[in-house]
């Protein structure tokens, strides 16, 4: 989204809720670029233990919030990577996992964001996937196809989930690729409502908010879980009551996301 500057208040209240959040300058992770048109999008990588290259590999696409946005390819790791980093998860479930980092004035998907006028909180105007994907999504789905013609990745296994704008990027990316991923997850997110009918039976959801969420109101979770059962699909919908925004810290720790997704294959 063109409009970032309207976003600068919610930049810090992102950046001023750090539970359980890791270094980001994690080793584990490798680094990588994707480059288009001139264009670059950073992004780090972890690779199964005792990875080889003859098998294939599920791929988890993490998408960061708006807070993490950069060039430094390391902010987009606050979230989530506890995580894959777990020793029982990544021996139970080996796959490549990866962090893609936002531009600095970037969107992952279409949204308009405005501030009523009486109430001082924002409103998210989200756009149906008839529009052109913004600059990130283009560089986004570019790094994708890159990752599906190496021949270590399983086609079949292929899953993305996010928080806050990533999030919202979730629900964008499988509106327009939802021929590729196996099953996602968006926590604190949104999108409209139309786009539903592009993944509701294709793409198996798991939808997270906080109910006190005071910067994405969590009815724009609700609206979609609504939209996607009335499109033909059946996601799952966990609402926490007492979550504020990073309702993403109670996400990543919910013992079944993982074996969720691993449960669904194209």
């Amino acid at each position: 989204m063109s409009k970032i500057k309207y976003l600068r208040p919610l930049l810090i209240i992102a950046l001023a809720l750090p539970l359980f959040a890791v270094a980001q300058n994690n080793p584990s992770f490798d680094r990588g670029s994707f480059v288009l048109k001139g264009d670059t999008l950073p992004y780090r990588f972890l690779f199964p233990l005792d990875f080889d290259p003859a098998k294939k590999y599920p791929v988890i696409l993490v998408l960061h919030g708006a807070g993490e946005r950069g060039n430094n390819n390391e902010d987009q790791l606050k979230y989530g990577t506890n995580l894959f980093l777990n020793d029982t998860v990544r021996d139970k479930y080996p796959a490549i996992v990866i962090y893609p980092q936002c531009p600095a004035e970037g969107f992952w998907s279409n949204v308009k964001v405005e501030t009523d006028s009486a109430t001082k909180k924002y409103r998210f105007i989200f756009q149906t996937n008839d529009v052109a994907p913004t600059k990130a999504m283009v560089l986004l789905l570019g790094l994708v196809d890159q990752w599906l013609d190496k021949p270590f990745v399983d086609k079949h296994k292929v899953y993305v989930g996010g928080l806050s704008m990533g999030g919202m990027g979730t629900f964008e990316i499988i509106g327009r690729r939802p021929n590729v991923f196996a099953a996602a997850f968006a926590i604190c997110g949104g999108d409209n409502t139309l786009n539903a009918k592009k993944y509701a039976k294709k793409v198996p959801m798991w939808i997270f908010h906080g109910e006190k969420d005071s910067v994405v109101p969590y009815t724009h979770s609700e609206s979609m879980v609504a939209a996607i059962k009335e499109a033909g699909g059946d996601p799952k919908y966990t609402l926490y009551p007492n979550d504020d925004h990073n309702s993403w810290d109670d996400a990543f720790k919910e013992p079944g996301l993982i074996p969720w997704l691993f449960s669904h294959t194209k």
